[in-house]
């Protein structure tokens, strides 16, 4: 088989990273809604996150941030005169959708799109589709841009196959990879792709949060891809009504590993038969946590499942990289050492602090989009987009020069932040080599 890895792609936070709890189901987003940010703070956590990965001898890359505040959208309802005009308009008229057009979302790229590997594709390219998000406004604005990104980082189209978004509407809601897990005895062989689905297209929902995948989204996905080894799983409603807005709250997976929380799947006992029956070559190992050790209002608050669940060059067991609210929360603390502790498949917990992300609810699982690739994949990717000793570097003084300290949702009006936004990635389009007119303000 041919040989390959789990590389990783991380949204870099964007200079408008807020707490403007735009999120319904999302917890955090709604208890620190209102309060000050630190994007600089917060960018360059991630960029830490992100070389830290990188120093385990992982492949690690850089999505960028998109255009935020988004001035085209503001304009297609109906606000004319300068840039700077429509946003002081659309902030006055509208604040609603001046707030979602000002959202920094793209940081969490877990949401950014779907990943088939040539290993388990019916043409044997690496297949993207981009999330159409449209449970959320302000997430529903970035299937576009995020189709750019995976672009301008995977441009050699006889390996990759970079889509548009399903449709969007309400039918074929789809979230992207925080529905994904894949299950494999080595990442070049084929897998187990487990799609979670939280409603039916049709089906009349009555939580108290939104389901946000459907069905048919999923089902969508696999056939556009050509898909092999496709297990279709239900989130579990409670976990819904809990704030589990993703599965990946409360489940990851890696290798022949699916760690998750029992309130996990709707039919946990009929989602681990199937995934057993769709495993060719490998017995996949299931690391399930009781309600009764970890408390599901725990294992959102902790966010322990939004760990990353790695395998690190040269070691037999995986890692569990966790946020540091898992290590603060006591109950999660010992669920993960316990976990080490044990002999089972997860080596070793480490911690990272993603705080500023964690507080709008996206944890280090959350920032990321898992793309498996060998190496020829890896050769055709845009280096400039990977992360380097030097582009960490270089990145940060970029930051730490365009970035602001303290932001509060008010602050998101001041016609100066959008002339900082733009000159912050006019710069940064040159910095990863994204191409003339990467951005809807270069393209005049």
């Amino acid at each position: 088989m041919t040989s390959a890895v789990e590389a990783n792609a991380d949204g870099l936070i964007g200079p408008t990273h807020s707490y403007a709890g735009l999120s319904p189901g999302n917890l955090a987003s709604s208890l620190n809604k209102g309060e000050a940010s630190n994007p600089r703070a917060a960018v360059l956590q991630g960029l830490d996150k992100m070389k830290r990965l990188a120093d385990l001898g992982l492949p690690q890359y850089v999505l960028p941030p998109h255009e935020r505040p988004d001035i085209p959208f503001l304009r297609s309802l109906g606000f004319t005169g300068t840039d700077a005009q429509v946003l002081e308009a659309a902030w006055k008229d509208a604040p609603s959708f001046a707030a979602a057009a000002c959202s920094a979302s793209p940081m969490w790229a877990a949401n950014a799109a779907t990943v088939t590997p040539s290993a388990d594709s019916a043409d044997g390219r690496v297949h993207f589709t981009p999330a159409n998000l449209v449970t959320n406004l302000h997430r529903s604005l970035e299937h576009a841009q995020t189709k750019r990104s995976l672009d301008a980082l995977f441009p050699d189209r006889e390996r990759f196959a970079v889509h548009d978004a399903l449709p969007s509407v309400a039918h074929l809601a789809d979230e992207g990879a925080a529905n994904h897990v894949r299950l494999c005895a080595g990442h070049g062989e084929p897998g187990v792709n487990l799609l979670v689905w939280g409603r039916e297209a049709w089906e009349h929902w009555q939580g108290p949060y939104p389901a946000r995948q459907t069905r048919e989204a999923s089902e969508a996905l696999a056939r556009r891809h050509g898909a092999s080894g496709v297990v279709l799983a239900r989130q579990s409603s409670a976990a819904i009504a809990g704030g589990t807005f993703h599965n990946d709250v409360v489940c990851v997976g890696a290798l022949d590993t699916l760690f998750f929380h029992e309130l996990a799947f709707e039919d946990t006992a009929g989602t681990r038969a199937a995934i057993r029956a769709a495993a060719k070559g490998f017995d996949p190992v299931f690391v399930e946590v009781s309600a009764a050790d970890l408390p599901l209002a725990d294992a959102i608050s902790s966010y322990l499942f939004n760990s990353m669940l790695v395998s690190i060059p040269g070691e037999d067991r995986l890692t569990l990289i966790c946020p540091t609210e898992t290590r603060d929360n006591a109950r999660s603390h010992a669920v993960a050492e316990s976990l080490a502790a044990s002999n089972g498949p997860i080596s070793r917990v480490e911690y990272v602090d993603v705080r500023q992300s964690m507080r709008n609810g996206g944890g280090p699982a959350c920032l990321r989009l898992r793309v498996v690739l060998n190496g020829a994949e890896q050769a055709a990717t845009n280096p400039a987009m990977r992360m380097t000793e030097e582009l960490h570097a270089r990145l940060s003084i970029w930051a730490a020069n365009w970035y602001r300290d303290t932001l509060s949702p008010g602050d998101l009006a001041d016609p100066a932040l959008l002339d900082e936004c733009r000159g912050a990635l006019d710069e940064l389009t040159g910095i990863l080599e994204l191409g003339d007119g990467f951005y809807p303000f270069q393209r005049g």
